[in-house]
């Protein structure tokens, strides 16, 4: 089973090419979709969620044609977007049965044993009575994939899952997210770069609407091995190291500003090489993509 995505574009009337000639090939598996906000993600997460349209190019799962038979892909399909409302005096039990009606399962046995079965999947059997509006994020963003497993879907799209979710349901939905991504094709769109270093054994990157690259996570982080560098600085300094060095990031860690340069060399005195990790490869990916636009 994959995905095959083909020179895809979509500009909006304003003039914003949120998708520049993409072309990708998605296998089974959990696959993270990195980029910033307004990178085109949530543009192509809903053109493949046949929510709109694409001006040119195409995309097929297996055989079928998803930019044309949107029935057809809409019941192989799940989806949990980025803003997911729930009905606040509705208990789970009886939301999700909703759901499942409309999905098509209209025996009502079979339709009872999906709902239940779902919702011990998800965690929310304790709970399946008790209204969604008491529910707690990442209750809500539990029951959103329980939503999306109607139907056994082959393709399961997740939008932004865990932003705002504290860290223990954060740790508890990626649990559930593996469980469920191994024989499906799972899309997880994310400007969090632990969430991919976490599920994902394939990943791409874009931004501005360009695909910067593709591939396995643990293969780029073995390519800019030697290459990054960091250290403490005062705050007051970083935009002069922005100006001699190749700064990809800077953060915050106890109170004081750490940055990590992108080099082949030791930038100077103070820094030490560290081990690189994915946002290291996230962020170089960016940085150098912005200097060749100029941007």
């Amino acid at each position: 089973m994959e995905l095959k995505i083909e020179k895809l574009c979509k500009t909006y009337g304003n003039g914003v090419q949120a998708l520049n000639n993409i072309s990708l090939t998605i296998p089974a598996g959990m696959f993270g979709l990195l980029g910033p906000n307004g990178a085109g993600k949530s543009t192509l997460m809903r053109t493949l969620a046949t929510l709109q349209q694409a001006d040119s190019g195409a995309v097929f799962l297996d055989d079928i044609d998803v930019l044309d038979d949107t029935e057809e892909v809409r019941r192989v399909l799940g989806y949990l977007p980025q803003d997911f409302g729930v009905y606040p005096k509705v208990s789970a039990y009886e939301l999700l049965d909703h759901f499942a009606r409309l999905k098509g399962l209209s025996n009502a046995k079979q339709r009872r044993e999906v709902v239940d079965g779902l919702l011990q999947q998800t965690n929310l059997y304790q709970v399946r009575h008790k209204a969604m509006g008491g529910f707690s994020g990442g209750m809500r963003q539990r029951f959103g994939i329980a939503q999306a497993l109607i139907g056994d879907p082959k393709l399961i799209i997740v939008d932004e899952p865990t932003a705002g979710l504290d860290p223990e349901e954060r740790v508890r939905f990626h649990n559930l997210l593996s469980d469920i991504g191994h024989d499906k094709i799972v899309i997880l769109s994310t400007h969090i770069v632990g969430d991919v270093a976490d599920l994902c054994q394939n990943m791409a990157v874009i931004n501005k609407g360009r695909l910067l690259l593709a591939g396995e996570p643990m293969r780029f982080i073995r390519q800019i091995e030697g290459l990054i560098w960091q250290r403490f600085i005062d705050k007051h300094e970083l935009a002069d190291y922005q100006q001699k060095h190749q700064v990809i990031s800077s953060r915050l860690m106890c109170g004081r500003t750490m940055i990590h340069v992108y080099g082949a060399q030791q930038p100077g005195p103070g820094f030490e090489a560290v081990a690189p990790t994915l946002e290291d490869v996230y962020f170089s990916t960016i940085y150098h993509a912005t200097e060749r636009s100029g941007a």
